[in-house]
């Protein structure tokens, strides 16, 4: 069971780079919207069996966010690229920003024997649920080919990006505050 929790995680990197791809043109929106809802799915459902069965691991721990930023980032870009929005593409390099950032802490962390400093919190799963909220309103967007619907996906951007930037100055404040 532990390898089908993990394939879920490897399936989901998978798909960001097929979304991607379906992202580039306009007969793809459909399928990429369809599979970027599967992507989400996946993540609730490796963590939900996890959980359940208690069968995390080391490895599972480090693969899930990993997973979930590579669907983000890749989502992210081909949405900016296809759409010409250097918003969404700045907004993502922020997050990308933010990510190595948190990844750096949580190695130093590591090293300095307190890993748990930087455990995922509620507040970046929170995060990471309103970034792949936001990309399905993109999404839905290009689908219908509204660009209301563009806005509004922005509108949800730049929340995300406020809460993102928000846990990555509580990580940092909690590594560096002793």
């Amino acid at each position: 069971m532990i390898y089908f929790i993990n394939l879920l995680t490897l399936f989901r990197i998978f798909l960001a780079a097929v979304i991607f791809l379906l992202l580039t043109r306009p007969d793809g929106y459909f399928l990429a919207l369809i599979l970027f809802f599967i992507a989400g799915t996946t993540d609730y459902f490796d963590g939900y069996l996890a959980r359940k069965y208690n069968l995390t691991s080391q490895i599972g721990e480090i693969l899930d966010p990993i997973a979930d930023k590579i669907l983000v980032v890749f989502v992210l870009f081909g949405l900016s690229v296809n759409l010409s929005s250097y918003f969404i593409a700045f907004v993502a390099s922020l997050i990308i920003t933010r990510e190595i950032w948190v990844g750096g802490l949580r190695d130093f962390n590591a090293r300095q024997k307190r890993p748990n400093v930087t455990k995922v919190t509620f507040l970046a799963k929170i995060k990471t649920t309103i970034q792949l909220f936001t990309i399905s309103i993109y999404m839905l967007g290009l689908n219908l080919n509204n660009m209301l619907v563009i806005l509004l996906g922005d509108m949800f951007l730049f929340l995300a990006l406020l809460i993102t930037i928000y846990t990555g100055y509580l990580y940092t404040h909690i590594t560096f505050k002793n």
